[in-house]
């Protein structure tokens, strides 16, 4: 029995649960003792600035306040809020102007410098002894030899050979300062300008070109402007002239008088003044005047100024007589060779002529230079093209820039130091005796490149 009564006690204490009672209501838990938790730290003012006063009117600066919180701070700070030792604090009665600054902490890693719009853009060296030579290549023919490689060109500077440190076949944008002779004759003339407007249709967008023309004296119509843009059409149109009408002059006899004369003298004003124009029995007959080196020093004073990445260019439409100038041929081309400038020309005119324009290359003493822009065109690398029609004058300007465009480009480091500034002759050559080389003769080195 004692045993029965156990069992069902035991069964009844599993069923119910511990702290559990038969009458359905869960019993109070133990009253546990609770960790307790502490109070947020009161807030506290932030310590005075070294230096820092309050301004009061009639009193001037005075120590740091701030109201009354700054007592209620003061009060709740314990003996842990105390200045370290080796504090400093600002003493009251002190100005603040002669209270230094705090230093500011000194960071050890160096910071990069702004980047500008110049230096984030790549360095390029460029070295001053550095020679740049542009060389055409024709066969028998007079046609442009293509294919080439640096292996076949070998440069002489001096006499002694150069090692090619730059070659290229790359076409260049071109600086083309054209120079109108408007002192051919009338028929001439007309041809000349009756092919002007083909002359933009040689040039690309990325080409520049100036406008000069010369008959007694340079004149310049356009600075440089773009290849195609609508300006050069306008100009060229502009520079176009009648020429001139040769004639057969008479300076003796009845027919040489002239019908206005001063003091017994001539007094045309198409002849010379003064007494060496003649009287009524004889007149002195003018000298034709075709100042032809100072319209390329003009061209190349203007051309000089273009940026480097330009093929400099002056191309003249004449018949290459030279008179009057100012300035000499000799002066012209070290200029020329100074600032890496190349004439070509198209010749017109009795020059264009077969024969003719051979025989006109000998100079007389103290004569007329009948066509001295081949010895332009020799000494700085450039061609001739002589043409007697509108049509064939059309061609010569396509010719021309073409040719000038795509040319080899060979470069090298000169063995001469930089502050020699004499005339260094340059031959290039090619091993193949079938070919044409033009190139530029020589060349002197300019203050620039020193």
């Amino acid at each position: 029995m004692k045993c029965g009564l156990s069992a069902l006690a035991l069964a009844c204490l599993l069923v119910v649960g511990p702290g559990s009672s038969l009458s359905g209501q869960s019993p109070q838990p133990a009253r546990q003792q609770q960790q307790s938790v502490p109070d947020a730290p009161t807030p506290q003012a932030p310590p005075p600035l070294p230096g820092s006063s309050t301004v009061v009117p009639g009193e001037g600066a005075g120590p740091a306040t701030n109201g009354a919180g700054s007592s209620s701070a003061t009060s709740s700070a314990g003996a842990g809020d105390q200045p370290e030792a080796g504090e400093d604090e600002a003493p009251a009665n002190v100005s603040p102007a002669s209270v230094p600054p705090p230093a500011q902490p000194q960071d050890n890693i160096q910071q990069p410098a702004p980047e500008t719009g110049t230096e984030a853009l790549a360095n390029f060296r460029i070295e001053v002894n550095f020679v740049q030579v542009p060389v055409t290549v024709k066969d028998a023919k007079g046609h442009q030899v293509a294919g080439l490689t640096w292996r076949d060109f070998k440069v002489y500077e001096s006499g002694t050979q150069q090692h090619l440190s730059f070659f290229s076949v790359d076409p260049q944008p071109l600086a083309i300062a054209f120079v109108v002779d408007q002192s051919l004759p009338s028929n001439f003339m007309d041809q000349v300008n009756a092919s002007m407007g083909a002359i933009q249709g040689a040039l690309t967008p990325y080409d520049e070109a100036a406008v000069f023309s010369y008959s007694n004296g340079a004149k310049e119509w356009t600075g440089f402007t773009g290849g195609q843009s609508a300006r050069l059409p306008y100009v060229l149109s502009m520079a176009q002239s009648a020429g001139t009408d040769p004639m057969v002059p008479i300076n003796d006899g009845p027919l040489a008088g002239c019908s206005i004369s001063v003091n017994g003298n001539c007094a045309d004003p198409n002849l010379q003044v003064g007494k060496s124009t003649g009287d009524n029995g004889f007149i002195t007959i003018p000298k034709e005047i075709h100042t032809l080196n100072d319209a390329i020093l003009a061209a190349a004073q203007q051309l000089s100024t273009q940026p480097k990445q330009f093929r400099r260019l002056i191309y003249v439409i004449s018949d290459g007589k030279e008179y009057g100038s100012k300035a000499s041929w000799k002066e012209v081309v070290r200029y020329l060779e100074t600032n890496k400038i190349t004439v070509y020309a198209t010749l017109v005119g009795d020059s264009a002529r077969w024969g003719e324009g051979w025989i006109d290359r000998f100079h007389l003493p103290f004569q007329m230079y009948d066509n001295i822009l081949y010895k332009y065109t020799l000494a700085t690398g450039g061609d001739t093209d002589a043409e007697g029609g509108v049509n064939g004058i059309e061609k010569s300007y396509q010719k021309i820039a073409g040719e000038a465009r795509n040319q080899y480009t060979l470069g090298y480091f000169t063995h001469l130091p930089n502050f020699d500034d004499r005339y260094r002759p340059i031959d290039v050559r090619v091993d193949r005796p079938d070919l044409v080389i033009i190139a530029k003769r020589g060349y002197y080195p300019s203050a620039q490149d020193r």
